[in-house]
């Protein structure tokens, strides 16, 4: 629990006060004790003065012998107000008259009311006023003042006829007068109550001018720099402070405007550095997408090129054929036209050129469809369809090299937003790099499948070559990296493959293993997040095939 205020001027005010209240205290407790001492001094002197004016009120009666009358003054005088007890002993102890029916008759020189003369080994005989002086407390409770005052021998007593005492008798008895200290106490308890009451008021008045003063010169200075500081924190630098207290918060003030202007200054610098900045950033990024569109476009003419053998292999086939069924049919027809008997043999001959010339101009739109230019124009697509087209294209590549290829899809594939042109081109880098990283005899797989969870659709393209070293799979990616000879290959690829897949949306992982082989999972998404359009390389130039 949270005992202390946790505002500085708070702290302040209570720290004050305590410190007053203390001092108060301290001085209070000095004061009373002051007081207090200076009234039993007061009955102390007024002890003294009645002692002697016992004394001189019985001198008289005592220097006759009238024990009688001695005594009746005593008695008197021991009946006043406020005095408790009087009476009279000899230097041995022995009261010789009490006010005080029930007082003892032998007093104990060794108690503390004898000490004060006879502490020592000869009897004092001048003892001061406060040390013959005691207090104590009463059988009633009441707190009493006693006084012993010295009879001394005087010379009218030694020389007295009646009952002359030895002239070497310095002090004849002792008077024993007790007084009662209960007004006292009540004037001390009185000043007590008093001195509590103007000490409380005082530092209840001290603690509220302390802070009024506090929060006047302290509390609201400080509140400004608080709110200066939740402006600037807000970034609103155009309110200076205007602090009027003690100099110290004044010159925090001055420093914190400032600091405020050089804080607004170097944001203004800030932001024109940041629009300065998202300029050429803007500028650089059309750069790298136009550079980007450039170097997919380089890549396809590449692999266009890579594929022109196997097409031309491809088409020479079912040209061949078609050479070979005109050249019959030409054979067959005459003057006449075609025989009856072979005229079977005709349309038969015709129905396979007819075949094959489907299928060269299969193999031709598919190369065109791949190898055109276009911009990036994605619309709805299934990717098992692609993987198909594509497939039929390279699949007599990977036949001659002696690659087997096991196709696998997944039949429940929904239609995702792409552009199909540029993910035959992925698959075609893919399947190739897969094909030219296994031996003869060697297998590539690819496979599709539909995860419902992650909303994506996935193509794996997996191969059972050697794998690729740990140290290179994290450059895998990067421009001009390749592990080819220079003659296959320039390490742009795998590149483009990864900036097609994350055009789209999606993401590509490679996971090998050396001596088992490798795979690359693309995962890309059925629903992906709008986009704004980024610039295209429009005004390229279409790079031409070359002969």
């Amino acid at each position: 629990m949270r005992v202390l205020p946790r505002g500085l001027a708070p702290r302040l005010i209570l720290a004050l006060t305590i410190l007053v209240a203390i001092v108060e205290a301290v001085f209070g407790y000095i004061n009373l004790h002051s007081q207090e001492r200076l009234l039993l001094d007061e009955m102390i002197k007024g002890a003294d003065q009645v002692s002697r004016g016992i004394k001189s009120a019985t001198w008289n009666s005592m220097l006759v012998d009238q024990a009688d009358a001695t005594y009746q003054i005593l008695e008197t005088i021991g009946q006043e107000p406020g005095i408790e007890a009087v009476r009279i002993f000899n230097r041995a102890g022995r009261v010789t008259f009490s006010s005080d029916p029930d007082a003892p008759e032998q007093v104990d020189v060794t108690n503390t009311v004898c000490t004060v003369c006879h502490g020592e080994n000869e009897p004092q005989v001048n003892v001061d006023m406060y040390a013959r002086s005691r207090t104590f407390e009463s059988p009633e409770g009441v707190r009493c003042l006693a006084l012993v005052t010295p009879i001394y021998n005087e010379p009218a007593c030694s020389n007295a006829d009646c009952h002359a005492h030895p002239a070497d008798m310095a002090v004849l008895g002792v008077l024993d007068v007790v007084m009662s200290l209960a007004t006292v106490d009540r004037d001390v308890a009185a000043i007590k109550v008093r001195a509590f009451r103007v000490a409380f008021i005082q530092i209840v008045l001290i603690g509220i001018l302390i802070a009024l003063l506090t929060r006047q010169f302290v509390g609201k200075p400080i509140q400004k720099l608080i709110r200066a500081t939740h402006s600037v924190s807000a970034m609103q630098l155009d309110e200076p402070i205007d602090v009027d207290g003690p100099r110290e918060l004044t010159e925090l003030a001055a420093s914190f405007n400032t600091m405020q202007m050089r804080l607004k200054d170097a944001m203004a610098e800030v932001h024109e550095f940041t629009q300065t900045l998202e300029g050429k950033v803007e500028e650089r990024s059309h750069q790298l997408n136009v550079a980007q569109q450039k170097l997919i476009q380089s890549d396809r003419m590449a692999s266009l090129g890579q594929l022109a053998a196997s097409v031309a292999h491809e088409i020479n086939n079912p040209l061949s054929g078609v050479l070979n069924f005109s050249m019959l049919m030409q054979r067959l027809l005459t003057e006449e036209g075609v025989p009856e008997n072979r005229r079977d043999d005709f349309r038969k001959y015709l129905s396979t050129v007819i075949d094959e010339t489907t299928r060269v101009g299969h193999i031709v739109s598919d190369l065109l469809a791949f190898s055109r230019r276009s911009s990036p124009q994605k619309a709805k697509a299934n990717l098992n369809r692609i993987v198909e087209h594509t497939i039929s294209i390279i699949a007599h590549k990977l036949v001659l090299g002696g690659v087997g290829l096991d196709v696998s899809l997944d039949r429940h594939m929904p239609e995702i937003p792409c552009d199909a042109s540029q993910l035959q081109q992925v698959i075609i880098n893919l399947v190739m790099n897969a094909a030219e990283a296994v031996p003869e005899g060697g297998q590539v797989a690819v496979r599709t499948q539909f995860d419902k969870e992650e909303d994506v659709v996935l193509m794996m393209v997996e191969d059972t070559g050697g794998g690729i070293p740990e140290d290179h799979q994290a450059r895998i990616f990067d421009p001009f990296f390749t592990t080819k000879e220079a003659s296959k290959g320039v390490g742009l690829g795998l590149t483009v493959v990864y900036g097609i897949v994350e055009s789209h949306g999606g993401n590509i992982e490679l996971t090998s293993e050396m001596g088992k082989g490798t795979i690359f999972k693309v995962s890309l998404p059925v629903h992906p997040l709008v986009e704004e359009p980024k610039p295209t390389a429009e005004d390229m130039p279409t790079p031409e095939p070359q002969p």
